[in-house]
């Protein structure tokens, strides 16, 4: 060799170990690096999102986090990071070929498109350049399904539920693991709860130091991330909004914060300028664009029984004090789940009362429940009628236990030094399976004592939960909905803000089921609705003649 081909030669091997240094040192230079190899006719962008992505999946290899959740919108480059150059990553520039992967996703052919992708850098000669002396790929063990190396390590693609005993790994990767088009359905959602709780943390090598990494947007209350946060699960969650939310700022145990300060400034411009989003948001519609590039299960301010919708009683006296208006007819409704186990429905309870726009009497608090001669309405001279929301609980009873609770809420003194008690007019109950015994075991005990009302309600006659809530919408969109600065309506506002994304609805379908009946039943018609009804009857006339010879 001369003495220009060794000069050659050294220059390259400094080259190469320059290159090794630097792709070794960050994961994100080495995916810039290796991204010609999956997608060779798009530019690698880079942003602080996909940075901040990185800094947390080296801290999953530091051992600095062993619960990682990312929340990111869709397009920012989080399955090619996390489940293509992440692992490939640990075998080559960090010598962790020992390391092993399992995959999982909603459906399998996600997770497999990712092996692929990984192991075609694995294979390149951009990555084989560089680590070939690290480990060689199995020829015993190279599907794509699940490939392996010479130093046990192994990358499986599977699905959710697809995970059976026998094969645990050092790293978990959840990518996806509920289907945007399934969020709807309960028992879909509960199959998923079951495997990610029950199945999954025992897929680990090791307890005390195995990884497990959970991707997706969060598209209902209840999905996969939504029970790490609500659990407690000890995920650090690494959540990054399109457009930034000052109120879900991001903070990490890493030292890392989301570097917006303006509401509405958007994270990654260079890939997603403003009239692209702007598209988005209109092509998606408010909740697949909340869910899925804002990371809230509910738009801003909610879904389709909005936040704003309800109007907020604070009326003072002269000296100061809250008073209420009296109630002219005082509705509850019920909706039952008589059980302890968490993982059912609670019962929920809500109380409404009807009043008018009329000179309020100033009364104390304690005078909030005025008596009254007869339900009716009294129509003449009274302003359009409002409906309060007088009280609210939510809870799992045992059968007994919820009906001593809804005696000691809906007939007062019937229970000495129980909770709250209000005179309730009618009790409407949804007749379903729990609700029919409830139902029958207090007509049983009240039948003769003429003390409340109650109405077995089938909800299911006015469609489906969704459609029974778009059905009561208008009355809260018309102002005609009130609730005081009370704990327990911010309870039943969340909630409905909330549906139909959010983890619960037992107090949506009290709601829906008491406005609908107010409306049914005239208590929540306005005047000029009245006027219109009477219609019909003014110009009826009783000498009608055939148009045509009979």
């Amino acid at each position: 060799m001369g003495a220009r081909e060794a000069v050659l030669k050294a220059a390259e091997r400094i080259m190469l170990l320059k290159d090794r240094e630097t792709y070794e040192t960050s994961l994100l230079d080495f995916a810039d690096y290796v991204w010609p190899v999956v997608e060779p006719a798009i530019p690698f962008v880079k942003g602080w999102v996909i940075e901040a992505i990185a800094d947390h999946l080296e801290a999953v290899e530091a051992g600095d986090i062993r619960r990682l959740l990312i929340n990111v919108p869709p397009g920012f480059t989080k399955s090619l990071l996390t489940d293509v150059f992440f692992p490939a990553w640990l075998w080559g520039p960090r010598n962790r070929p020992h390391m092993r992967f399992l995959c999982a996703a909603y459906s399998e052919h996600l997770t497999v498109r990712d092996n692929m992708r990984c192991r075609s850098i694995i294979i390149s000669d951009r990555y084989q350049r560089l680590w070939s002396s690290r480990f060689k790929v199995s020829t015993d063990q190279f599907t794509k399904i699940k490939f392996a190396n010479d130093k046990t390590g192994w990358k499986l693609a599977t699905s959710v539920g697809g995970i059976g005993t026998g094969e645990r790994a050092d790293i978990v990767i959840v990518d996806d693991p509920n289907n945007p088009m399934e969020m709807e359905s309960e028992p879909v959602r509960n199959t998923t709860k079951m495997w990610f709780t029950e199945v999954l943390p025992d897929r680990l090598n090791n307890q005390e130091t195995s990884a497990i990494i959970v991707i997706q947007q969060r598209t209902h209350d209840d999905d996969v991330s939504g029970i790490a946060i609500s659990r407690e699960m000890g995920y650090e969650h690494l959540m990054i909004p399109m457009e930034h939310d000052s109120s879900r700022h991001c903070i990490t145990s890493i030292g890392w914060e989301d570097p917006r300060v303006d509401d509405g400034e958007l994270a990654w411009p260079e890939r997603f300028p403003q009239y692209v989003v702007k598209e988005l948001e209109r092509d998606k519609g408010p909740y697949a664009y909340a869910s899925q590039y804002q990371q809230s299960p509910a738009p801003r301010g909610g879904g389709i029984l909005k936040e704003a919708y309800w109007q907020l009683w604070d009326k003072q006296d002269s000296n100061g004090k809250e008073y209420f208006p009296p109630f002219q007819f005082v509705l509850a409704s019920l909706d039952t789940a008589y059980t302890e186990k968490q993982e059912n429905d609670a019962s929920a309870l809500t109380i409404w009362g009807v009043f008018r726009e009329r000179p309020v009497i100033d009364v104390g608090p304690e005078a909030l429940w005025q008596p009254r001669d007869t339900p009716t309405i009294v129509r003449n001279n009274l302003g359009n009628p409002k409906i309060m929301l007088i009280y609210a609980w939510q809870g799992r009873y045992e059968f007994h236990e919820l009906i001593q609770k809804v005696i000691e809420t809906c007939i007062p003194g019937q229970i000495p030094g129980g909770g709250p008690s209000f005179p309730v007019d009618k009790l409407l109950i949804e007749a379903k399976a729990s609700g029919l015994s409830v139902g029958q075991e207090l007509h049983r005990m009240f039948r003769s004592t003429g003390k409340i009302g109650i109405d077995l309600i089938n909800p299911t006659a006015y469609g489906d939960k969704v459609a029974r809530v778009h059905a009561i919408e208008h009355l809260l969109a018309d102002g005609m909905v009130y609730a005081p600065d009370r704990a327990f309506a911010d309870m039943v506002i969340d909630q409905c803000s909330r549906f139909p994304r959010g983890s619960r609805d037992d107090l949506v379908d009290t709601v829906s089921m008491a406005l609908r009946y107010l409306r049914d039943s005239g208590f929540a018609l306005k005047n000029s609705e009245y006027a219109i009804e009477d219609e019909p009857s003014l110009s009826y006339s009783q000498n009608n003649v055939a148009l045509y010879p009979v």
